[in-house]
């Protein structure tokens, strides 16, 4: 044996530390984000007066959790079927989007509504539908 040659638990642990700061440090901040934004009795800004914009604010903003979250399974479990992976990240987003309306309820002049859960889901869906088929796309090449 090679005294030089890294042994296979310490490249695991290399493997595991990069998988961690790489795919699911990016989530974490994001997720960060998202509850310090829902902490706030008002927002920092405010949006346009068109009906149900915050609805599809909902959905973009979960779109993007979602790819992170498909993306961070796909590297965790690379030979996995992509209808496992987008469940998974589907799942993982319409938890986290309940607990974010469960925590309004307690934020003054903040409230849980489901319409907003139902847009998290919504966005979930399609923004890991769209990091797979990208995927897809660009494994075809």
């Amino acid at each position: 044996m090679d005294a030089t040659a890294p042994s296979a638990p310490a490249e695991a642990r290399r493997s595991r530390a990069r998988l961690m700061l790489l795919y699911w440090l990016p989530i974490g901040l994001y997720v960060a984000i998202v509850f310090a934004l829902s902490s706030l009795s008002s927002l920092p800004f405010s949006l346009p007066p068109i009906r149900h914009l915050d609805k599809l604010a909902h959905l973009a903003e979960y779109a993007v959790l979602a790819l992170l979250l498909a993306r961070a399974l796909r590297a965790e479990r690379p030979g996995a079927a992509a209808w496992k992976l987008w469940l998974g990240a589907v799942l993982l987003v319409a938890a986290l989007g309940g607990l974010d309306e469960l925590y309004q309820r307690s934020v003054p002049r903040r409230d849980a509504d489901l319409l907003d859960l139902l847009a998290d889901v919504l966005g979930g869906m399609t923004g890991a539908a769209a990091y797979l088929a990208a995927r897809r796309l660009l494994g075809r090449r």
